[in-house]
């Protein structure tokens, strides 16, 4: 398969997805309107702080959210299949696997940027904040550039549903509840224990939320944001790879041991 052809594959599967949010379009209200109220709850929490507080606990729940709709989506489309009796067909197309989870894990990226770019948008005028000083554009490349990194994490997640029917899906959020301690999502990392500490240090969440917060609160502009960029992206290359090979030895012993039926 040549690069045109992955990328037609890729991009049938993200219109695929965006199909699907569509004829579900009613649960998607559901979802939406519970991020948005639970970045709107967090935000109060540190409204008697100043505005400032209030868009640094907002960043971290537009990360969180983010990074849950990255690992929602992605395990989702395995365990969708799986209970939909399709994965099988989906695995034997004639079409790779790269393509596949690429395809899958793009749709997850822009649907994610969408939705965190209108939770940001609604925060700001609840609170009546200005973000005039703010440097959206580094914000959003930021935004988007974590979400490669985090698609490798997202790779790996994705073997619990292909390996598990029943409650593999759920357990991806053991990989986001470790994100979330870790990473500084509502607090510095500096009040973690020393001990756990230097997990962070290797957590992607760690520096997109550094980054986030320097472009929105402080105005930082994109040549200063360049190193974290670059960071993310290497990051990326480094898992997004990982994640693929973890994912085809899942694949691998999933088809010998007769996993990939729904009843397994």
């Amino acid at each position: 398969m040549n690069l045109k052809t992955h990328a037609y594959g890729s991009i049938a599967f993200v219109e695929r997805n965006f199909a699907l949010i569509k004829r579900y379009f009613g649960w998607e209200l559901v979802f939406l309107s519970y991020n948005i109220v639970n970045a709107l709850a967090i935000g109060l929490i540190g409204a008697r702080m100043g505005k400032e507080m209030v868009l640094y606990l907002v960043v971290g729940a537009m990360v969180w959210g983010f990074l849950s709709i990255l690992f929602h989506e992605i395990s989702e489309s395995i365990a969708w299949e799986r209970w939909e009796g399709t994965i099988e067909y989906t695995f034997m197309a004639p079409i790779s696997r790269f393509t596949h989870l690429i395809g899958n894990c793009l749709h997850a990226v822009l649907y994610g940027v969408i939705r965190s770019s209108l939770i940001l948008i609604i925060v700001v005028f609840f609170f009546g904040i200005s973000i005039r000083s703010a440097n959206l554009f580094g914000l959003f490349i930021i935004l988007v550039v974590s979400g490669l990194s985090f698609i490798g994490l997202g790779l790996v997640a994705a073997i619990l549903p292909l390996l598990s029917t029943e409650k593999g899906a759920y357990a991806t959020h053991i990989f986001e509840a470790v994100l979330l301690l870790i990473s500084g999502v509502y607090y510095e990392i500096e009040v973690l224990p020393v001990w756990i500490r230097p997990l962070s240090y290797i957590s992607p969440a760690t520096y997109t939320l550094r980054a986030m917060r320097a472009a929105l609160l402080h105005g930082t502009t994109l040549q200063q944001l360049l190193p974290t960029i670059l960071l993310l992206l290497a990051i990326g290359a480094i898992l997004i790879p990982l994640g693929m090979i973890i994912f085809r030895e899942a694949e691998y012993y999933a088809r010998k041991t007769g996993k990939l039926k729904r009843s397994g």
